[in-house]
C-alpha cells in the first residue's frame, strides 16, 4: 500500500525490504507519453511511488518544462493520468542504484516495454536514461532526443536520467530536454 510521500520517510530497514519488489505502472490506453525509468529505487519501493527519492529531478523537470502545471509530489503521482502522462520502467525490481541491473535484465525489460507500447499505444515514449535504453534496444551510438525508430505509432525519445546521482544534467539542462519533448508532443497533437 503506498504511504503518503511528504510524510513517510523509510527507515533503513524499510529501505532494505524494499530490495527487488516492484511497484505497479502508472498507464492507460492512449497516453500522451510513457515515461520510462530505467528502474525503481528503494523509496520508490518503500512508498509504492515513481521517482519517490528526494533529490530525484523527474518532477521538478516534468513541471519545468510545462508537462504539469506545478510541481506535483510523487504521492500526487495519479493525476498523471489526467494529463495524459504515465510512467513505466524498463526493469522492474528495485535496487540501490540502477547499475544493479545485469544487461540481460535491460534486455529484457525493452522486451517487455515493446509489449506496453503494443498494449497501450502512448503516442510518445520516452526513456528516461540513455545508457538503459541502448542496451534495452541494442542501440549503442543512440543520442539523447528523438530516434529515427519508432514502436509501430509510437514516437521513441530518449531523456536524460533525472536521478541526482546524474552529474551531466544540471535541473534547468533536464527541463531544456524535457521541455523539448512537450513541444514536440503539443505538435503532434495539433
Amino acid at each position: 500500500m503506498p504511504r503518503s510521500a511528504p510524510t513517510y520517510r523509510p527507515t533503513p530497514d524499510d529501505l532494505a525490504a524494499a530490495r527487488d519488489v516492484t511497484i505497479p505502472d502508472l498507464v492507460a490506453p492512449g497516453l500522451r507519453v510513457l515515461f520510462c525509468g530505467i528502474n525503481p529505487g528503494l523509496w520508490s519501493g518503500a512508498t509504492g511511488y515513481h521517482f519517490a527519492r528526494p533529490g530525484n529531478r523527474f518532477w521538478p523537470a516534468l513541471h519545468r518544462s510545462g508537462f504539469t502545471p506545478r510541481q506535483l509530489r510523487p504521492d500526487e503521482q495519479q493525476a498523471l493520468l489526467d494529463l495524459g502522462l504515465g510512467i513505466t520502467n524498463v526493469a522492474p525490481r528495485t535496487t540501490a542504484k540502477a547499475d544493479e541491473l545485469t544487461k540481460q535484465e535491460l534486455r529484457d525489460g525493452g522486451i517487455a516495454l515493446r509489449e506496453r507500447v503494443a498494449t497501450y499505444r502512448p503516442r510518445v515514449l520516452a526513456v528516461l536514461g540513455l545508457g538503459a535504453y541502448r542496451t534495452a534496444f541494442d542501440r549503442p551510438r543512440t543520442t539523447v532526443g528523438r530516434q529515427p525508430e519508432a514502436l509501430g505509432d509510437t514516437e521513441v525519445w530518449v531523456l536524460p536520467n533525472p536521478s541526482g546521482l546524474n552529474a551531466h544534467y544540471t535541473i534547468d539542462g533536464l527541463a531544456a530536454e524535457f521541455r523539448a519533448l512537450r513541444e514536440a508532443v503539443d505538435r503532434l497533437g495539433e
